[in-house]
């Protein structure tokens, strides 16, 4: 095979036709590529043209080939008929999922549990209806996208973006499954259109380096049969050196007798000779993108990556001259939107990635490919700059609410214009059907592990009850599996220490009470030290103080005193609330004032109102779940009524004195129970969401309230006085305290 170009540079590379000849070398690089590449009308020309013209307008092939260019030809002309402008665009065409169909059809309904089911399963079976011993007896699906559960309406569009090539961004919060969902994702995307990138020297600019795409697997060939060929063109360099050298030297010493000559003359010859050859492995091509052993479609984690991670950097050339420099083109680094080419590029907490990487990377989408340059103005790589590299993937952006805030407007636009944005569910429906798959999960838990004793039966049902609890409301599971299963894992660890064959219920509960969050562990001690200085009043009436609950980060309450103190006033009467409110909790203040305002047949208008939510800390308090326990302070203290301390009360308040519904319950009533109260005020819209440990249950009375009234009536002292402040306040809100009457629906406020 020829590799003579149409300028008739010099004769044929006979290195090069030796390379070719050897078996499973370049030439099969060439007749893999032409089996595979699309046969366009400008590539179905053979790869046997004997030195014909390989060029479409006449002008030189590229690489350059002959005695004036070192560069390795069986690759660039055997390996690639076209130009490399074409190549770098091929494979960019919308991709064929014909291969992949049913694994998205299977994807697209439920994978059912493998393990025997109950004819007539009880609709309490915390196991679904399982008939099971252990989680030895469930079968865990083999594919990451078959474990997948909840997020029915995330799976529907993760399969509809596969399917269409779509971009996503998925918003909810951290551990419901958003990074599982992306991974899921590559399992979906056909392999058989992966891509080799190559970067070549580029002799007419050596600061723009060109890139060539080829299919997987071929590149590493292709760079294998350059280098080939190098080492043979150096082995034949090396020995004509040496025979120049002798024969100058044998010249010099037989015929001139002139030997001081001669060396010096042998030392210029090899210097000549060294020099000559320093461009060779110029002409090696850069593997830049490998994806000869990606056995699926390439999934990228570009989470907190640093520009050059994200986009590609050229290193810095500490050599820039003297011979001793590197091309530019080996010094060439992909970002992850490279090698996220044909495959997924996952970006969690999208917010955090800097203005300009954002601006960039919505470049990246939009064009399909993206020129690499140094990412650093000090470095000599920012005076390279690559011809395009494609980008051509899938974009999966992830994060929490406050992701959407800090997020490039014109980046969201590219995502939302070209794909889908997805809210992630926090809780999913109680059935049957997805107790088993909660089996299943903690089947999956365990052999993902690794380490961890199987689960039995019973500890099963205790991590499902668990899952019930975290949910935070009646009739549903919780879907943040990551803390979930932390659970799992730290009662595995228990069992595996007490070198016991099965992790039992006892485990996991003993799991539950070590795997506490550091916020649960620092309301049990913050509890602990108001025993001690007797901060904490559980018995008898005091005036003006009542026991409020708070909630710490999401799966622990305490207990949160609110005191009221009526006094004169200098100028002008105002309410005066203290203890690092937020703002939400500075609005419920004012709601409660007007009720206040209402119910008082004094003129407050000449007195302050002083309420203090008692050692709040730097934290201080947020949301509105205090509204009632403020409203019943200031009362207490206007009117010089006692209220009981052995209760503790949840709850927020409309203007109108309705109740209205909170988060946090379950947590606030366990930390009452612990701070010693024997009673719980919660509004009644959130009866059904309660659901205390067992050890909890007979330690307190909850009682479900749907108006102030009804609050007052339970917790003042006295009733006469009582009796008197309920029938005042029914007065002044009229028919919305009518016994049975229940506060309107409302959506849960902030805890």
């Amino acid at each position: 095979m020829s590799n003579n170009t149409d300028t008739d540079d010099g004769p044929p590379d006979t290195e090069a036709e030796e390379t070719a000849s050897e078996p499973g070398h370049s030439e099969e690089v060439a007749d893999g590529e032409a089996g595979d590449r699309p046969h366009d009308d400008h590539e179905e020309r053979s790869d046997a043209d004997e030195g014909g013209d390989h060029s479409e307008d006449g002008e030189d092939e590229w690489p350059p080939t002959g005695p004036d260019h070192d560069g390795p030809t069986i690759a660039d002309e055997d390996a690639f008929d076209s130009d490399p402008n074409t190549d770098r665009t091929r494979g960019n065409e919308p991709a064929e999922t014909e291969g992949t169909a049913g694994t998205i059809e299977e994807l697209g309904s439920d994978v059912e549990v493998s393990a025997p089911v109950a004819d007539d399963p009880d609709e309490d079976d915390l196991l679904g209806g399982l008939l099971i011993d252990s989680t030895e007896d469930v079968e865990i699906p083999d594919r990451l996208v078959d474990q997948v559960i909840g997020q029915e309406h995330a799976r529907d569009v993760i399969i509809k973006a596969a399917r269409q090539r779509r971009h996503v961004m998925m918003i909810g919060s951290p551990g419901t499954g958003k990074s599982m969902l992306a991974k899921a994702m590559t399992e979906l995307l056909p392999k058989e259109e992966l891509q080799d990138v190559l970067i070549y020297h580029n002799p007419d600019d050596g600061n723009k380096p060109k890139v060539r795409t080829v299919p997987a697997g071929k590149g590493e060939q292709i760079v294998d049969a350059h280098k080939e060929e190098a080492r043979k063109r150096d082995q034949m360099r090396t020995f004509l050196m040496w025979i120049i050298i002798a024969v100058v030297l044998g010249y010099a010493l037989i015929i001139a007798g002139q030997i001081l000559l001669g060396i010096l003359a042998a030392g210029i010859v090899y210097l000549a000779f060294r020099y000559a050859s320093r461009g060779g492995d110029a002409m090696i091509p850069n593997l830049l993108v490998n994806n000869a052993d990606t056995t699926s479609a390439p999934f990228r984690d570009a989470t907190g990556a640093h520009a050059g991670a994200l986009l590609g950097d050229v290193r810095h050339d500490p050599f820039q001259s003297g011979g001793m420099e590197t091309p530019s083109h080996d010094r060439v680094e992909a970002g992850a939107i490279h090698k996220a080419n044909k495959g997924v590029l996952f970006v969690d907490e999208i917010n955090t990635l800097d203005i300009r990487s954002q601006q960039k990377l919505m470049t990246a989408i939009q064009e399909g490919e993206f020129s690499i340059t140094g990412q650093s103005e000090r470095s000599s790589g920012a005076m390279v700059q690559t011809e395009p590299v494609p980008t051509d993937f899938i974009m999966i952006a992830a994060g929490n609410l406050d992701a959407m805030e800090n997020m490039h407007p014109a980046l969201r636009s590219r995502i939302k214009g070209y794909g889908y944005e997805v809210y992630m569910d926090d809780t999913i429906d109680d059935t049957l059907e997805m107790r088993q798959k909660y089996v299943r999960f903690v089947a999956q838990e365990v052999a993902n592990d690794g380490r961890l004793p199987p689960f039995e039966a019973e500890a099963i049902e205790e991590v499902v009850l668990e899952a019930r609890r975290r949910a935070g409301r009646k009739g549903q599971l919780t879907l943040h599996f990551r803390d979930l299963g932390g659970l799992v894992r730290v009662a595995g660890d228990i069992a595996r220490a007490e070198d016991t064959e099965y992790t039992t219920r006892d485990h996991v509960l003993q799991a539950k009470e070590r795997s506490r969050s550091i916020e649960q562990q620092l309301a049990d001690e913050f509890i602990e030290k108001r025993k001690d200085y007797e901060l904490q009043v559980s018995d008898g009436y005091e005036v003006g103080r009542v026991n409020g609950l708070a909630v710490m980060g999401e799966d622990s309450g305490i207990m949160l005193p609110v005191m009221a103190e009526i006094t004169p006033t200098q100028s002008g009467g105002q309410v005066i609330a203290t203890g690092q409110l937020q703002e939400m909790a500075e609005e419920s203040v004012q709601n409660v004032s007007a009720i206040i305002k209402k119910f008082s047949d004094e003129n407050i208008s000449e007195k302050d109102i002083h309420i203090q939510f008692v050692q709040t800390g730097q934290q201080g308090v947020d949301g509105d779940s205090a509204s009632i326990t403020v409203a019943t302070a200031v009362i207490s203290a206007l009117e010089g009524v006692g209220v009981s301390q052995d209760l503790a009360m949840t709850g927020s308040l409309s203007v109108r004195g309705d109740v209205l519904p909170v988060g946090g319950v379950t947590h606030k009533i366990e930390a009452a129970a612990k701070a010693g109260c024997k009673r719980v005020i919660i509004p009644q819209a959130n009866e059904q969401d309660v659901m205390i440990e067992d050890e909890y249950e007979d330690m307190v009375e909850i009682i479900p309230v749907s108006h102030i009234s009804e609050v007052l009536d339970v917790a003042l002292e006295g009733e006469a006085e009582t009796d008197s402040l309920v029938a005042r306040l029914k007065n002044i809100t009229g028919s919305a305290l009518q016994d049975g009457s229940v506060a309107g629906p409302s959506s849960p406020s902030p805890q």
